[in-house]
């Protein structure tokens, strides 16, 4: 993490804008905006993209991974631009508990994985960008979305690392653990082989 420069009330100001904005639940307000119903009655009742698609809507799938993606970046972009780097940090960090943990749906969220990487994009845009070319190299080569997910998401610190981006490393490494968490079953079903895959036959699953 960077060292403390921002002054304690302004930081706890952007960690509640990031809370704030990482709690609308996009995937809720996209499906209910086009019409699709109710997105934690469909599959596995999660609000994320991949339950979305559930939907049938690409569109709206996609919609939904941009603007939970937008949601973690904007929260650090804005942080950074009022503050500095350690308050766009704690920003992007409370921007993705506010999506785990929304205010707005009674705390039950997604598991973070878009806003996890729009977060990442913004505080270390290189480490953001290979974050994503893992998720997506995974996905090609599994075609298992969860396990995409936990890839990038264990890669992303040590990519951190590597580029000279130490600063980051913590903050990824938090949000890892965050990310590991929330895919507890999922998990469960890469270890048994039940854990579906993209494109494949529609199960209720968590992510």
């Amino acid at each position: 993490m960077p060292d403390l420069e921002t002054a304690f009330t302004l930081l706890l100001v952007l960690a509640a804008f990031g809370y704030a904005l990482g709690s609308i639940p996009f995937g809720v307000v996209v499906t209910r905006f086009l019409g699709l119903g109710d997105v934690r009655q469909i599959g596995s009742g999660n609000i994320g993209a991949t339950n979305v698609l559930r939907t049938g809507s690409k569109g709206a799938a996609a919609a939904t991974l941009l603007l939970d993606g937008a949601k973690g970046a904007v929260a650090v972009l804005i942080a950074r631009w009022f503050a500095g780097e350690d308050a766009a940090q704690l920003a992007g960090l409370a921007a993705f508990v506010g999506h785990l943990w929304p205010v707005w749906l009674g705390f039950k969220g997604g598991k973070g994985v878009a806003t996890f990487l729009g977060t990442a994009l913004a505080v270390a845009p290189w480490v953001g960008l290979a974050a994503m070319a893992t998720w997506f190299l995974t996905a090609a080569v599994s075609r298992i979305s969860s396990l995409s997910a936990l890839v990038a998401a264990i890669a992303s610190p040590f990519i951190a690392i590597a580029l000279g981006r130490q600063d980051a490393a913590v903050l990824l490494f938090l949000l890892c653990a965050l990310i590991y968490w929330r895919h507890s079953e999922n998990i469960a079903r890469l270890r048994a082989g039940t854990e579906p895959r993209i494109g494949g036959k529609k199960r209720a699953e968590r992510e």
